[in-house]
């Protein structure tokens, strides 16, 4: 494997993250690989159910909690620790752990808001396609097994190789905000969304969504 400059890689400790991609040597699908996403395994957690918490909490702290679009019984809102730039995770507003434990008015509203949120974000990062999924229960792999919800992870061709995180370093192509502004004017008309992102900051979508 190369070095971090041959990967174009910068180390995390500069506050910077990296797009770094190593070709299969396979033609064969592959994995998608974010092993990052131990720091949350292994890391602290939040006090209390997040998912309860953060569509409740004054708008002003969506960005900073990365919400993106609340409605009366589900929302959505961007993966801390993603598989890929732009992964949502669409959640219930009621703390349920199993899809039966939604009212069939509940369980309607989530997935029109997961069909919603899949077209937005198709547009929004010209995703060639979409992993779309729930694991239900911690033995499924569910990190929050108290409360579901959904994934949705876009995905390009060629996307599907081995991403390397060598020493201290993390495989992202932007920063969590920069993508949060990104999406926040694509997820606008889909609810009760957050306020505009800073002028300075503010991404307007282009004609035909803009390039990943």
């Amino acid at each position: 494997m190369g070095s971090a400059a041959e990967l174009g890689c910068v180390p995390r400790s500069r506050g910077r993250t990296c797009a770094a991609i190593v070709s299969s040597p396979s033609d064969k699908p592959g994995r998608l690989w974010a092993p990052w996403r131990m720091e949350y395994i292994r890391g602290p957690k939040e006090p209390g159910c997040i998912f309860c918490r953060y569509p409740s909490e004054d708008p002003a702290r969506f960005a900073e909690r990365l919400v993106l679009c609340v409605r009366r019984d589900a929302f959505v809102m961007l993966n801390k620790y993603p598989f890929a730039s732009g992964h949502l995770m669409v959640v219930p507003t009621r703390h349920a752990s199993d899809l039966g434990e939604l009212s069939p008015e509940e369980h309607a509203s989530l997935f029109e808001l997961v069909r919603a949120s899949a077209s937005a974000l198709k547009v929004a990062v010209n995703a060639e396609g979409l992993n779309i999924g729930i694991n239900l229960g911690s033995s499924a792999g569910a990190g929050i097994a108290e409360h579901l919800h959904v994934h949705i992870v876009p995905r390009w061709r060629g996307d599907m190789n081995f991403m390397p995180v060598v020493a201290d370093l993390r495989v992202m192509p932007e920063a969590l905000d920069a993508t949060w502004n990104r999406l926040v004017p694509y997820f606008r008309p889909l609810g009760d969304s957050p306020p505009d992102a800073p002028a300075a900051r503010r991404r307007a979508p282009k004609k035909g969504g803009p390039s990943r």
